[in-house]
């Protein structure tokens, strides 16, 4: 505002000249600007009215907003607010190759008390009691009388069950959301899933964690938000999974088996189309492990993966192979095999005699320990080992389990002459039949090394080389004989051709040393179609004893070899592999005139 003086010099003057009054000046220009100064006021009054104004409107606008949202919307209970990180509850599908689910979530609830808003604790704890028949009475009410503020009733329920609670009308008795894990499919690939539980739990919410196989192995990318719930995809196929599964199973019972694994391998990738082990479980309800006993007794023990054997036989292609990649024998080479062999105090002997020579073909058709060993002995214990080690002998599967890393093979300590003997017949070093499978694959896929993997491979690179293409084909040529006219002839299927080798091992005691004389590990490790080799598989049998003639017969030939033969005949359609159809002999047609 600019300021005009009361009394100007030259008004006041001029008014002295004119003979008027130069007060009037003064009054005059005080009260203009006293309207001055009103008006400013008025302004700056009517600004600040229209500012508080526009601030309550949207005040008013914004509560008025949230109370018909509110009112839209569900009653929910309030939460608590906590400090630290947000419990993370989603969890990724598990799928199988063709993208069906083997794990997934479910939506549920979970069931809590507040005693101190309890109307009626005593009758609450009745009517639990009849619900959820795991609940005591006495234990609930307790409980519901003590001092606690808050108790967890039951982690998760269904439906059904959440109705039967609020029927009860106890207010408190609360619900909170849960998001449980779901195998659809009950035992099917349990020992691959392994299992799920709660970890941090809050009362909305409680994040699911891996606890064993492909769900602890894959915890982390399972339950990352950034990969926007994109599934886990498997290389099993759950049609042959089941398939396999359900064959084995009756092959076990029929067998009078203790146990039983199978591995079915896609020879040229590495991918496990399907691995079984029995007993099993469900993975939906997860038994406690064992704190007593032998491990391998508890249905949680995965035989194909954490088992280690003596496999037996199954072992004498791998001498035989190494033999012919480098040149030592053909497969006419003449083996003897006079018996006994001996060493020191150790003695060889085969299962029954067959001459005191025969060919390195005889040798492995009719399984002879004797003749192996004496090919082992042209070998050598360190050649051995380097092939043995290249086969993935030596160190534990890379398979993606958390459990493979404990099976590690069995080695002796002295890897001594003897040693290398009685390893080319499968006795004195222990695998896994997984380790089996992938050296099976590995040798008779093209001679290619493969890594056994349970993820879907898209385009996997091929390994380092383990023995010539030759030699390969000749492994093939020499299991294809092995069903056609040795020790595995219930392993032949029509229009597959099956080539494979029978392993039967005594089983050694837990505890003093040495073997029982009754009880046996057999396996048999198989390829189809053996022209052109596309499945590994290894079938085994924990304490087989097939009883339908005069005397039992534990041998793999008898027990192994007919469930795996039962196996490739219900799978190999699943995995889109056609039979070959042999041509029949030709009808003669003799053309006459009438």
């Amino acid at each position: 505002m600019t300021r005009i003086p009361l009394r100007p010099l030259a008004r006041i003057l001029d008014a002295r000249a004119r003979g008027e009054n130069p007060d009037t000046i003064e009054r005059e220009n005080l009260r203009l600007r006293h309207e001055e100064m009103r008006d400013q006021d008025r302004e700056r009054a009517e600004g600040r009215l229209l500012v508080l104004g526009i601030f309550f409107f949207c005040a008013f606008f914004l509560v008025g907003g949230r109370m018909a949202l509110m009112a839209a919307s569900d009653p929910v209970e309030p939460r608590a607010s906590a400090t630290g990180a947000a419990i993370i509850a989603q969890r990724s599908d598990i799928v199988d190759r063709n993208g069906r689910i083997l794990a997934t979530n479910l939506a549920t609830n979970s069931l809590y008390a507040q005693p101190q808003i309890m109307i009626d604790p005593r009758g609450a704890a009745a009517a639990l009691a009849q619900i959820f028949p795991d609940l005591t009475e006495a234990k609930l009410v307790k409980q519901f009388t003590g001092s606690r503020k808050f108790i967890w009733v039951k982690r998760k329920i269904s439906p059904e069950q959440k109705q039967a609670v609020h029927d009860i009308g106890e207010p408190g008795l609360m619900f909170g959301p849960r998001e449980m894990r779901l195998y659809p499919n009950g035992s099917l690939a349990a020992h691959v899933l392994g299992g799920a539980s709660f970890g941090r739990e809050g009362v909305h919410s409680a994040e699911v964690i891996g606890i064993a196989g492909i769900e602890k192995r894959f915890d982390d990318y399972l339950r990352d938000p950034g990969n926007g719930r994109a599934p886990l995809q498997l290389s099993l196929d759950l049609s042959v999974q089941a398939a396999t599964e359900r064959v084995l199973y009756g092959g076990m019972k029929l067998m009078n088996a203790k146990g039983a694994a199978a591995v079915l391998m896609d020879a040229r990738t590495g991918e496990i189309v399907s691995l079984v082990s029995l007993p099993d479980f469900d993975p939906n309800n997860r038994p406690v492990p064992l704190t007593t006993g032998n491990a391998s007794d508890s249905p949680l023990f995965n035989r194909a993966v954490q088992g280690v054997y003596e496999l037996g036989s199954t072992f004498k292609i791998f001498a035989a192979a190494q033999a012919i990649d480098a040149g030592l024998v053909n497969t006419g080479t003449i083996i003897d095999t006079k018996g006994p062999l001996t060493w020191g105090k150790h003695r060889i002997r085969d299962f029954r005699y067959y001459g005191d020579a025969m060919s390195v073909e005889d040798v492995i058709v009719k399984s002879s320990n004797i003749g192996t060993a004496r090919i082992a002995m042209n070998i050598g214990a360190e050649r051995q080992q380097d092939f043995l080690r290249t086969l993935g002998f030596m160190e534990p599967t890379p398979v993606e389990l958390v459990e493979a890393p404990g099976a590690k093979p069995l080695l002796p300590r002295n890897w001594s002459e003897i040693s290398t003997m009685t390893i080319s017949y499968g006795h004195g070093l222990s695998a896994s039949p997984l380790h089996l499978a992938s050296a099976y694959a590995s040798l008779l896929n093209g001679g290619t090394k493969v890594t056994p993997t349970l993820l879907r491979q898209s385009a996997p690179e091929p390994g380092p080389r383990v023995v010539s293409e030759r030699t390969s084909l000749i492994a093939r040529d020499l299991l294809r004989q092995v069903v056609e006219r040795g020790t595995a002839s219930f392993g032949e299927v029509d229009g597959y051709k099956v080539a494979g080798k029978t392993g039967t091992a005594d089983k050694p005691k837990e505890r003093g040393g040495g073997y029982y004389e009754d009880k046996v590990i057999a396996t048999f490790a198989s390829v189809f179609p053996a022209d052109d080799p596309r499945y590994v598989l290894v079938v085994t049998l924990d304490e087989p004893v097939e009883t339908s003639g005069e005397k039992p017969r534990r041998t793999a030939g008898w027990t192994a070899v007919p469930v795996a033969a039962e196996v490739i005949r219900r799978t190999a359609p699943l995995l889109g592999l056609a039979p070959a159809i042999e041509p029949g002999p030709r009808v003669a047609v003799t053309l006459t005139s009438n």
